[in-house]
């Protein structure tokens, strides 16, 4: 039963708000004031202001080689972001040198990228915050509404900021905020009336990209109001209202834009029609994000004092099965590497061949998702993998095409056999070793599958790893070979089982050939 000398939650919170309200009116009148002699020895307290160590010396081809670290192709958008956050954080040092006044007046680089899901643009911004060494937010613009009542409000960006460098506001004011999503703000061009949840945003951002104080505490969070009404007597009846300037702070906003490319194509075919017309080429449908105009975002939406906030625009290209391969292949945030470090944490060693690496960029093309059709595809090959052989006597994985195209059948052969994994793994390493000594030797070794098997198979017999069974086996190769390529001019050699049974006579074979045609080559090709 409810204590009847209890208020309700309801009642509490409007006698909350009537509380906050009158401590905003008259300071003083919430909690009571403490005695005069207590006031004095308890002054308001000052920011300590912590020494900035701000030192931003890149130059823009600087941080485009490091996006290239992590960031496969979308070279453009790493040009006109390196560009971008040069100018922004040069005219930072000139403010935290003093000699901004001095300049001449600096228009912020505010950032609008354009392209489908999946192409790095999260990423890139990432990986820029992390080169410049200052705090970042990221948020997906759908969450915000007008008042803040109902979702987010835009200002709470600016107090995560905060928050992300651990309450220093002076590293805050030159952050980067990253919204997501931008595009879902744009109003319909025939709406009227307000629109909360796009228009409305749209011009509560303005503000923020440009110039203007953020309180610390929002008006809308009864949890902040409480603690400034805590902070108010605490400091005995003093009441200091604390905000923090985004004049420095970086607006970098996205979006995919999808039916942006139907404005534009209706305007190019504009131009087309008519006297006068000039003729011009239209260029192809994937390239007209970049030729974006201003008219076209009004168009789509966005408000024109919004879109002239967002000076630097620049478009993200889609990512083909290629782009995906060369993503796990070469990045250095790569998802194979998060593979192979959650397995090495059950102490099993997991390689990913070529060919397994193109059959999943294959797959992840078909999901229309960019690099993210990489994590749904790699989840489901992978999961039963994940769920079955930690524990097990596995303690190496080799991920080849045929894990790819049929992961049930192949997991199933690798619980049934304790010594297929080891099987798969030599067979990785013994294409290394014909690999490097053809890098060493300018000879080439083109091991047939029987010949792997064998090789394999006499390696596990003599308890020997593959690599070291391979140098054994082949350790006089160096000199007979080269004696061939001197005689002959070959420098490509098949070796099959039969050589791999008997090398030292397959070997003498091929010499005595050289010399002498006439006698059966062997394995020469």
């Amino acid at each position: 039963m409810s204590n009847p000398g209890f208020p309700s939650p309801e009642e509490l919170q409007r006698k909350l708000q009537e509380f906050l309200r009158r401590t905003v009116e008259n300071p003083g009148a919430g909690f009571a004031s403490r005695p005069e002699s207590q006031e004095s020895e308890a002054p308001v307290e000052e920011a300590k202001e912590r020494p900035l160590n701000f030192d931003f010396s890149y130059t823009p081809k600087q941080v485009k080689a490091h996006l290239d670290r992590f960031v496969i192709r979308q070279d453009e958008a790493k040009k006109v972001l390196s560009i971008a956050v040069c100018d922004h954080y040069n005219q930072v040092k000139l403010a935290e040198s003093g000699a901004a006044k001095e300049a001449v007046a600096y228009q912020k680089q505010n950032i609008l990228m354009l392209g489908p899901t999946g192409v790095g643009k999260t990423y890139l911004v990432k990986c820029l915050a992390e080169l410049v060494g200052v705090p970042m937010v990221k948020a997906d613009a759908t969450k915000f509404t007008e008042t803040g009542y109902v979702g987010g409000d835009v200002e709470d960006l600016v107090r995560d900021l905060v928050h992300q460098a651990d309450g220093d506001m002076r590293i805050a004011q030159y952050g980067m905020i990253y919204i997501d999503e931008i595009d879902k703000l744009a109003s319909a061009p025939a709406s009227s009336g307000r629109d909360v949840s796009g228009r409305g945003v749209q011009t509560n951002l303005l503000k923020l990209m440009e110039d203007t104080e953020v309180p610390l505490r929002s008006q809308t969070d009864l949890q902040a109001q409480l603690q400034a009404a805590m902070d108010f007597h605490r400091r005995g009846g003093k009441y200091r209202k604390e905000t923090i300037n985004t004049r420095y702070m970086l607006f970098i906003v996205s979006g995919a834009f999808d039916k942006l490319e139907d404005i534009i194509s209706r305007r190019l075919s504009r131009g087309e029609i008519g006297f006068g017309a000039r003729g011009a080429p239209i260029p192809p449908r994937e390239q007209f994000l970049q030729i974006a105009s201003t008219i076209d975002y009004i168009q789509f939406g966005l408000e024109p004092e919004f879109i002239g906030r967002l000076p630097v625009r620049v478009a993200c290209s889609p990512l083909g099965a290629d782009d995906l391969f060369d993503i796990m292949k070469y990045s250095e945030g790569s998802l194979i590497r998060q593979y192979e470090q959650a397995m090495r944490a059950f102490g099993i060693d997991v390689t990913f061949e070529d060919d397994a690496l193109k059959a999943i960029a294959e797959s992840a093309s078909g999901e229309k998702t960019g690099a993210r059709g990489l994590s749904t595809v790699c989840e489901r090959t992978l999961r039963d993998f994940k769920f079955e052989l930690p524990g097990s006597s596995i303690k190496q994985l080799i991920i080849n095409a045929a894990v790819v195209r049929d992961p049930a059948a192949e997991l199933k052969r690798i619980l049934g056999d304790p010594h297929y994994c080891a099987r798969q793994a030599m067979v990785a390493l013994a294409h290394a070793f014909a690999r490097r000594f053809e890098q060493r030797h300018g000879l080439a070794l083109e091991l047939t599958d029987e010949a792997i098997r064998r090789l394999a198979d006499d390696a596990l017999a003599a308890r020997r790893s593959m690599t070291e069974h391979c140098e054994i086996t082949f350790k006089d190769f160096e000199f007979g070979l080269k004696l061939i390529a001197k005689n002959s001019g070959r420098t490509s050699f098949r070796i099959d089982e039969t050589v791999v049974k008997d090398p030292e006579k397959s070997l003498s074979a091929w010499v005595v050939h050289s010399y002498d045609p006439k006698e059966k080559p062997g394995g020469v090709s």
